[in-house]
């Protein structure tokens, strides 16, 4: 359908629900026109940005009728910054439009008529609950700043003064960096320029633990004392590991090679009675409160005995591998990120759990190295990036025959195409699957998801 709106042009909508990834859908006359900032319920005056043959995209820019489900929204920032937005949607609102994301992925994508969908797992907390926050560096009119991108845009970062969704540790430690960089002199990093040299800090939080660790991210170059760092940082008590790490790219990354300026090199976590260990750049679920119900959800689903041979695909740091290991024969955990399995290995031990084992290697290449020395796969868990299994990874998971695959996701589009594909190529039938909703108040959705093999392909 050729688009009949043009860029620049104000229109009137009424905004019918919310698609993946946050905007809301409007249509005008049958054509599918994506709203930012539009809620469910709302009737907006939108500026279309951009065109497209089957939709265009909008900013409302003026709400004309508010949906009955639009809520004040507590953060002083929101609108302005884009870490959060749903804060001005009622949280009912946001638990029901994320649980019929899922929904809809499994119907369109996975060509499933009736999905054997479980109510979503509301969350514990919906402010306060993450764990690890990495923020940008930006220059503000009282020197610098730290904060979040703003709403939409790349290239403009906003200060903030307090984020709700961090502790007030959280917040106090990011407002004494900020103090120290003004004190300093030190310039943050221009992304369009590459002058600049404070680039990023990211902040680890064990919530179960108490410990927090702090890495400074800069250009190249040591430019500031560490010492003097370390004693603003040594302040708090519950700081345990200061670093520093050097990008040297135009990319914006904080996972880069670190160096260790005080304290230890891992703090440590607690989920469901095991410690774990994180260094800087290792994966672990952001959210613990919700990190421990979706593990737990995991272990339900692979209703594991005691016998079973148990792959864990992108392990990370092996949480959900070890949260299993305790009902299983073996666990084999595969993980791309050396750093993260250094973290599992030592995990392992940390917990005295003797039954799991932790390699370093691409998932998609590994599995035949992997069979070869573990046998047979019972039950496969898999907790890929937003990808799905992408390239071999997918089809050598099907290929490994195992009776159950235990899929966690953090995108239903590629859950969904990742199901249609285990079904239709290699018998494998969707038998539960259970949204988790780990990141109130953003666009994001967890599942766990139960797959049985019922064919012999």
């Amino acid at each position: 359908m050729a688009s009949p709106v043009q860029k620049g042009q104000e229109l009137e909508l009424q905004i019918d629900s919310l698609a993946y990834g946050g905007n809301g859908v409007a249509r005008l006359n049958g054509f599918v026109v994506f709203v930012r900032g539009g809620l469910p319920g709302d009737r907006v005056r939108a500026r279309v940005t951009k065109t497209k043959r089957g939709f265009a995209e909008a900013t409302a820019e003026a709400v004309l009728e508010p949906s009955p489900v639009r809520v004040a929204a507590p953060c002083r920032h929101f609108g302005v910054c884009g870490g959060c937005r749903f804060q001005d949607l009622a949280y009912e609102a946001q638990l029901e439009a994320k649980e019929q994301q899922v929904r809809d992925a499994l119907v369109r994508i996975g060509r499933i008529a009736e999905p054997p969908l479980e109510p979503i797992v509301p969350a514990s907390s919906q402010y306060g609950y993450r764990n690890k926050l990495e923020y940008s560096f930006t220059q503000g009119e009282a020197g610098v700043e730290l904060g979040f991108h703003r709403a939409g845009r790349w290239d403009e970062v906003v200060g903030i003064e307090e984020c709700l969704l961090t502790t007030d540790l959280g917040n106090a430690v990011r407002l004494a960096v900020r103090d120290w960089a003004r004190e300093e002199g030190l310039e943050p990093y221009d992304q369009e320029t590459g002058e600049g040299y404070l680039r990023h800090l990211v902040y680890r939080e064990g919530r179960n633990t108490g410990q927090a660790l702090v890495m400074l991210v800069t250009a190249p170059g040591e430019r500031f004392e560490p010492g003097y760092l370390v004693d603003v940082l040594r302040r708090f008590e519950q700081v345990r590991s200061i670093n520093w790490a050097v990008n040297d790219t135009p990319a914006e990354r904080t996972n880069v090679p670190w160096k260790l300026l005080w304290g230890e090199d891992a703090i440590e976590e607690e989920i469901l009675g095991l410690r774990f260990r994180l260094r800087p750049n290792a994966f672990m679920q952001t959210n613990t409160e919700m990190a421990e119900r979706l593990y737990a959800l995991a272990r339900e689903y692979a209703a594991l005995t005691g016998a079973e041979n148990v792959f864990d695909l992108y392990c990370g740091t092996g949480t959900i591998g070890l949260a299993l290991a305790g009902g299983a024969k073996a666990v084999w955990g595969v993980e791309i990120s050396e750093e993260s399995v250094a973290c599992a290995i030592e995990n392992a031990e940390l917990n005295g759990i003797e039954n799991a084992s932790f390699f370093a290697g691409n998932v998609g290449q590994s599995l035949e190295e992997l069979v070869s020395e573990a046998g047979r796969a019972d039950v496969v868990v898999v907790d890929p990036p937003r990808a799905g299994l992408a390239g071999k990874a997918l089809r050598r998971t099907g290929e490994l025959g195992a009776e159950k695959i235990v899929y966690i996701s953090c995108n239903p589009t590629t859950l969904a195409s990742d199901v249609q594909v285990l079904r239709d190529d290699f018998g494998y039938e969707l038998i539960r699957c259970r949204p988790v909703d780990m990141f109130p108040h953003t666009p994001h959705v967890e599942s766990v998801s139960l797959l049985e093999r019922t064919e012999l392909l």
